[in-house]
């Protein structure tokens, strides 16, 4: 994997030691930190400077590019280059057991979850032993009614939300997923991605296996049902056995709920209580905000958690190597308000902000944010800074991610359907614009120069997160390497290809020092290449299709993969001794 090539003249002052105050969030200052207990309190007195390049031409001119849809006689666009410039996560899950409106509780957690995934939802319930299931493509608001709810009845529950791309099967792939076998019915919810996943579908279809989905978590009900442990959770021990990449799942029987995280801890997953004792599983903290669940803890990199009558019993599921925890829930995917990997989400971007400021100052009138993501970390710079901060970009939120544009092209459409700036804010002004990352740059350029049209004297780009250079594997959609602008371009190039007056992004060392001593519990494989578990089989490239579940199945893309290269030594060493040491607690 190519990293991105040098950083140009590097101008950013010499950084000085900074405190950063990152006290826990009022309503989590029980939060307990058994892995990751990555609360930084000052940044070390030395930092390498940021990639950061100067130049005076402040305009490059970019071709705007939009994809039309496949029917051809009607002007409908997506917002693919506009607003789909980011990595995106593949969704969100959450568990209920123990209240008597768990379905209705699902549902609103699955709203505090809806930034996780907008295109598909569904929720599994049981009553008399048997598992109920409404899903359905579109927002949960969408999905979901006082009568559809109504059906749902029973003290337990899980939920899905999830991101997809549109396709023919969609419905059929939308989760939870409900199966029956020899023993009775399972549901399974997932956040993640199995890096293997082709080998073990391939494998299961040899002995007979049928699938209905092209959704790599049924391969998990497969595996379940062709299992011979007993209790029914060591079936989900033998399936994870099998299993390599991120997983947090969730899943219902007729009388328990099951928590999974995989070795690593990739993608998040925390526990908490209501206070009728009813148990709660969810993707982040702020579901568990919004039902008035208090957070205990997080589901361990490598545990079960079986939930029943007899109270919350943990499993070791398998040795555990050191985490590995997705650096981007805490850049771009979760809300500000929720607590993940123990740390809170706000308090992290916030700092991400003061480092650029510190390591990349320029001489500015205004700091804006591209919102929303690029907002907390604006504050941060600004108050380093001590410039103001203002809302120069307003967000329109009334804008689906198809539209019809109109017959005389317009310059920028798609941005200028969401993003408006406001000429008071950015007439005459040098102008810092902070966003929390950089993918292709198509939206950046088009940002530049919306600003610049509106009357901004210079614009500065600030990135509060490193270049981009390594497709994701672990259950975020990004495009190949070869799309990545960081992975083709030098922060100069990129500079000119934006049209910005200037362009710095956090550097990866200013990143992992401000972790401290847990910097090795994150993955950084988006901005260094270096993979935790190595994609076996298949990886992406140019132009690949993502199989995320939800359009077409895995044949109709196998031109479009070239075969991944695994060295044995190290395949070796990744073959983990599973244990199954059972542990009770109250």
């Amino acid at each position: 994997m190519a990293a991105a090539a040098s950083t140009g003249t590097a101008t950013a002052a010499a950084a000085q030691s900074t405190v950063v105050k990152l006290s826990s969030l009022s309503s989590h200052r029980h939060l307990t930190k058994p892995f990751n207990s990555f609360v930084p309190k000052i940044l070390p007195e030395s930092h390498k400077p940021l990639h950061v390049t100067l130049s005076k031409n402040p305009i490059s001119e970019v071709i705007s590019s939009y994809k039309a849809s496949k029917n051809p006689e009607n002007n409908f666009l997506t917002l693919e280059d506009d607003d789909d410039d980011k990595p995106r996560e593949e969704c969100g899950v959450v568990g209920i057991y123990g209240d008597p409106e768990a379905s209705r509780l699902c549902y609103l957690a699955l709203h505090a979850l809806q930034h996780r995934g907008q295109e598909g939802a569904g929720i599994v319930a049981v009553q008399d032993n048997v598992l109920q299931s409404i899903t359905g493509v579109g927002l949960v608001s969408d999905v979901f009614n006082e009568s559809k709810l109504d059906q749902l009845h029973g003290d337990m529950a899980i939920g899905h939300v999830r991101y997809s791309t549109a396709g023919s099967s969609m419905l059929k792939n939308v989760q939870p997923f409900v199966a029956g076998y020899k023993f009775g019915s399972v549901g399974v919810a997932h956040n993640g991605n199995l890096v293997n996943y082709q080998v073990l579908r391939a494998e299961l279809e040899e002995s007979g296996s049928i699938f209905n989905t092209s959704s790599d978590t049924e391969v998990v009900l497969h595996l379940i049902a062709i299992s011979k442990a007993r209790p029914f959770f060591l079936r989900i021990v033998e399936a994870c056995n099998k299993l390599e990449g991120a997983y947090s799942m969730v899943f219902l029987t007729e009388d328990k709920l099951v928590a999974v995280r995989d070795p690593f801890g990739f993608r998040p997953l925390v526990m908490g209580r209501r206070s009728n004792g009813a148990v709660v599983f969810a993707s982040e903290t702020c579901a568990l905000d919004l039902i008035e669940a208090t957070y205990e803890r997080e589901v361990y990199p490598g545990e079960v958690l079986v939930v029943d009558k007899e109270g919350v019993r943990s499993l070791c599921l398998m040795s555990h190597p050191e985490p590995k925890s997705c650096i981007f829930e805490h850049i771009y995917f979760a809300l500000p308000n929720s607590v993940v990997f123990g740390r809170s989400v706000y308090e992290s971007r916030h700092a991400y902000g003061e480092i650029l400021a510190t390591e990349a100052p320029v001489d500015c009138d205004v700091v804006i944010a591209v919102p929303d993501s690029g907002v907390v970390a604006a504050l941060g710079y600004a108050a380093k800074a001590g410039v103001a901060f203002q809302q120069g970009l307003i967000r329109s939120h009334y804008v689906g991610r198809t539209f019809i544009e109109p017959s005389q092209k317009i310059r920028d459409f798609g941005v200028k359907l969401k993003l408006s700036p406001v000429r008071a804010v950015l007439e005459g002004k040098r102008v810092v614009v902070v966003d929390d990352s950089m993918v292709r740059g198509t939206t950046s350029s088009k940002i530049v120069r919306l600003i610049k049209e509106a009357g901004a004297k210079e614009v500065h780009m600030r990135i509060a997160s490193p270049p981009i250079i390594g497709s994701c594997y672990y259950g975020v959609d990004t495009p190949s390497a070869e799309e990545l602008i960081s992975n083709r371009m030098s922060v100069e190039e990129i500079r000119e290809f934006i049209g910005s007056d200037s362009l710095a992004f956090l550097s990866i060392n200013s990143l992992k020092k401000l972790l401290g001593n847990d910097s090795p519990n994150f993955c950084y494989a988006c901005f260094s290449g270096k993979y935790p578990v190595e994609p076996r089989g298949k990886v992406k490239r140019v132009g690949d299709f993502l199989d995320d579940g939800l359009s077409g199945n895995t044949q109709s893309i196998d031109g479009g993969w070239v075969q991944g290269i695994r060295n044995p030594k190290e395949a070796s060493d990744k073959n983990l001794n599973w244990k199954q040491e059972i542990n009770f607690s109250a």
